[in-house]
């Protein structure tokens, strides 16, 4: 039996799985294209993210403009679309199984789907994320037995997605730390999901395929889901009195921290951090600060006690649902940003591409023989 190396059955944790220009995480920071995420967040709009990641550089206003406008143009949802939605929303299905489904059925009504050039899977890109906003709003209204709503010309996709989902037109305020949620989002080096996309891409098979693929990967509450449950683990303790009881509780039983902790940050995420200053203003006004308040004590006995400090999941969800949020609707709202980053590494992955294919370390037995069936 071969020897297994410390580092075996342990994630990939360390291991090199390919060269990449989009996204790292540097020092204590996250880079997108070698612009700190703190810069992006104060001075782009997300749309100007989503054109730095794909052609990795910022855009001018011309080519802003231009961008915007085929943004504009493919966030209608089609009739069939809606039509499909509407018996969707209808199952008991979890929200990201639906969204799923949806993109599924949003790439069969492409028909340009096999299209593998470079720049049809651009094409492709600026079509699933310019209708991944309508696509996740009109899922959450169905539900919700409400009507759709169209998106709404010469807005962002951070307006129109909060008009569209709440049927309420956002504050410019709301509009703005929406806009940064989903430029936080938008990418972050090679996540499970954004491995996810970039092995389906290696094999060359469709960019819808690699999609979906990522969606069923950030679908798990250990990667996009973990938002929801911070939400739900604040209800659950029910106030700030019952924090440290909490607190004391998961130590000593060893158990999860929903939000708390990150692979690869060791000194904090840096996305948790902009949004636990964005959130206070936020959660002041809509009723809120006792849940900030609880998340910033539940921050601190965690790195006292354990060394682990927040990941973005930590508040965005707390930024949702001070904008008004359901929790059921976190984790395609997660999408509706990632959806521009793994497109980007998509494009990536088809640019330059050697399919996936690991070993494993064999552990099991290596000398056994067939026995005659009456023999077993």
């Amino acid at each position: 039996m071969s020897q297994i190396p410390e580092t075996a059955n342990k994630g990939l944790e360390n291991v090199i799985a390919c060269t990449s220009e989009i996204s790292t995480i540097h020092d204590v920071t996250l880079l997108y294209r070698g612009y700190t995420i703190e810069d992006l967040a104060s001075h782009c709009t997300f749309e100007e993210v989503v054109y730095l990641l794909w052609n990795g550089a910022l855009p001018t206003e011309s080519q802003l403009h231009s961008f915007r406008l085929k943004v504009e143009q493919n966030s209608p949802l089609s009739n069939e679309m809606v039509s499909v939605l509407t018996e969707i929303a209808k199952t008991q299905a979890h929200s990201m199984a639906k969204l799923r489904t949806a993109i599924s059925y949003f790439g069969l009504l492409d028909p340009e789907a096999e299209d593998n050039s470079l720049e049809g899977i651009r094409s492709k890109g600026i079509r699933l994320t310019s209708a991944i906003g309508p696509l996740v709003a009109a899922l959450s209204r169905l539900e919700q037995k409400q009507a759709v709503i169209a998106p709404v010309p010469g807005k962002s996709l951070a307006w129109n997605f909060l008009n569209m989902i709440r049927g309420k037109e956002p504050s410019a305020e709301e509009e703005k730390l929406f806009d940064t949620a989903l430029v936080l989002h938008a990418d972050h080096e090679l996540n499970a999901s954004a491995f996810t996309a970039r092995v389906v891409a290696s094999t060359t098979s469709d960019y819808y395929s690699a999609i979906t693929a990522a969606l069923g990967s950030l679908k798990g509450p250990l990667h996009g889901g973990a938002n929801e449950h911070v939400m739900l683990m604040l209800k659950e303790i029910g106030s700030y009195q019952q924090v440290q009881a909490f607190i004391d509780d998961a130590v000593e039983a060893k158990k999860k921290v929903m939000g708390i902790g990150h692979r690869v940050y060791k000194n904090g995420d840096p996305r948790g951090k902009i949004l636990k200053t964005l959130s206070l203003q936020t959660c002041k006004k809509t009723g809120l600060e006792e849940f900030h308040r609880m998340l910033v004590t539940i921050e601190e006995q965690m790195l006292e006690r354990k060394g682990l400090m927040p990941n973005v999941d930590f508040y965005s969800g707390l930024v949702y649902t001070a904008l008004g949020l359901r929790a059921r609707d976190f984790t395609p709202i997660f999408a509706v940003s990632r959806a521009s980053g793994w497109t980007a590494q998509a494009l990536e992955q088809y640019a330059n591409n050697r399919i996936y294919r690991p070993r494993a370390i064999y552990t099991g037995p290596t000398q056994l023989s067939v026995s005659p069936i009456h023999q077993r």
